[in-house]
């Protein structure tokens, strides 16, 4: 730890925690945030947030509520995804393992939510242990999202620009996943060993994340390759294999136009062709929406982050970045049920085993239905 930070430390817990602000009780009073912990738990927090003035317990209790309701719609409709493509033999294909592996992120990230329920309806920091199973919990189902976004629109591509050639195959869809956790791994590890960064509460004392507001080089370096490895890196992943789809099927199409007027021809596909085109689309068309929703979610933390470690720390109230963590929190409800929507054969499948849901999805055409079709027409 460096000097500064030795300075700093011993700054913030040489106070009197009377002097930390005197909390809102049956006077009215109110307390700066951290009033009532110890030095054994001040160590661990960034000073940054002991100016602040502690929340009301109306908005503690507020968070809790929605995260209470986040953590119920995530789990149920994230463990009925894993749940449903790993039983049902249809779905067990090399593509939909990142389909699986997504929904295991998105489930991890809202499972440890009750630390933060927890923290809320006790309106404070739940202690280092917590803290850190809250931050390394979020850290690989972040970060392990983001990559498995970018080999989801990996696969997109290559099923839709190369249907032949470029279909995924178990070996090459199992090579990826080990690639996606490599590439996650240090950086959920690193600040939990505290090795490079750590894992510190933010906003209100009751979620926690990496540290990016201690004044140091270290931590500047950290959260500005961190930025580029988890964030840059698979944004640009996706926004170019899915401009490279759109592009492929508006040439595609145009072509297919052009060729069959020279033939004077309505159309040059059969009903089977436009039914499996159909189907590819609109699995794109869902890979595309969570691929939308992961940077929209996830935008707004790194701007956060980027502020804390290069920016004006002012500009970071606890309650703004309260805000940012929350829309992360929203694509992991969102995700599966794009895919419900979305998805013909998972929604098939829903329909079969989960009848309850009232989903009704027709199997698709055999190509013996659409021969006698095209036959009888």
């Amino acid at each position: 730890m460096s000097p500064t930070l030795i300075m700093d430390f011993n700054r913030t817990v040489s106070r009197p925690l009377a002097q930390l602000g005197l909390m809102e009780n049956e006077v009215g009073e109110t307390h700066l945030l951290g009033w009532n912990l110890q030095a054994e738990d001040l160590i661990h927090i960034p000073e940054h947030w002991l100016k602040y003035q502690e929340p009301s317990s109306l908005q503690h209790y507020y968070l809790a509520f929605m995260y209470t309701i986040f953590m119920f719609v995530a789990l149920f409709g994230n463990g009925l995804v894993i749940w449903v493509f790993c039983v049902a033999k249809p779905l067990r294909t090399p593509s939909n393992i990142f389909v699986i592996n997504l929904a295991l992120c998105d489930f991890v990230m809202m499972a440890k939510a009750p630390i933060f329920i927890l923290g809320s309806i006790n309106r404070g920091y739940q202690g280092h242990f917590l803290c850190q199973l809250f931050g390394t919990a979020g850290a690989f189902s972040g970060i392990g999202a983001s990559a498995t976004n970018a080999a989801i629109a990996y696969d997109r591509f290559s099923t839709i620009a190369k249907p032949f050639d470029g279909r995924m195959t178990y070996g090459r869809a199992f090579f990826l996943i080990i690639c996606i956790w490599t590439y996650t791994l240090p950086w959920g590890l690193l600040p939990l060993t505290e090795k490079w960064n750590r894992y510190v509460p933010e906003g209100y004392l009751t979620s926690c994340t990496f540290d990016y507001l201690s004044p140091t080089d270290e931590t500047r370096a950290f959260v500005g390759i961190m930025f580029v490895i988890c964030y840059v890196i698979p944004v640009s992943l996706v926004i170019f294999f899915y401009s490279q789809i759109v592009s492929h099927v508006f040439n595609h199409e145009k072509a297919l136009r052009e060729q069959a007027k020279k033939m004077n021809v309505e159309s040059l596909r059969s009903n089977q062709d436009a039914n499996a085109q159909s189907a590819e689309v609109r699995i794109a068309k869902a890979a595309i929406t969570i691929c939308c929703l992961f940077i929209a979610s996830w935008t707004p933390y790194a701007v956060v982050a980027m502020i804390g470690a290069f920016g004006d720390r002012s500009l970071l109230t606890p309650g703004i970045t309260m805000i940012p963590a929350i829309f992360c929190k929203t694509v992991a409800c969102f995700d599966p049920y794009v895919y419900a929507i979305s998805h013909p054969r998972y929604r098939l499948e829903l329909s079969k085993r989960v009848p309850c849901l009232g989903i009704s999805e027709k199997p698709p055409p055999t190509a013996s239905e659409t021969q006698s079709t095209t036959t009888a027409a």
